[in-house]
């Protein structure tokens, strides 16, 4: 059924609290391939404090060392999840978080999302917004929410 899953990371335990479940599921499913991806968001603009301009080298520099840390922790992630039969990869996408994962998992054919959640509710979502839930309203493939513990 789920050959090929996508696990969204940002660094966080509350993220990583997916991890025991994607474990669980490549045993359980036999899974194929697991993508460990990671949204880097583009600078909003090049300006530094007090209105200062930040060189756009400085800036490329600045970015290049954001994906290549989103990379080495995806990297070191991916180690837990040595199975013979499962290619377990690393992204690092850069874009705006749901919608660059959304695409992502569209164009790449995935089977299911698994992405923890707070379980927020009510104003609460409203105000704080939801990596998760709009993830699960805009994704064109199954995810699987999972409350963190704790919250």
């Amino acid at each position: 059924m789920y050959k090929k899953i996508m696990v969204p990371l940002d660094g966080s335990e509350l993220a990583e609290s997916v991890l025991p479940h994607v474990e669980a599921l490549i045993e359980g499913f036999n899974i194929r391939e697991v993508i460990l991806a990671r949204v880097v968001e583009p600078s909003r603009h090049p300006y530094g404090g007090e209105g200062d301009i930040i060189d756009p080298k400085d800036l490329a520099k600045w970015e290049a060392s954001r994906k290549s840390s989103a990379k080495d922790y995806l990297e070191q992630i991916a180690r837990r999840f040595k199975r013979e039969g499962t290619a377990v990869r690393s992204e690092v996408i850069v874009g705006r978080a749901t919608e660059s994962l959304a695409d992502y998992a569209e164009r790449s054919g995935i089977d299911l999302l698994i992405i923890a959640t707070h379980g927020r509710s009510g104003v609460t979502r409203w105000v704080m917004g939801s990596v998760a839930d709009k993830l699960l309203r805009s994704a064109s493939v199954p995810v699987l929410m999972i409350r963190a513990p704790g919250t």
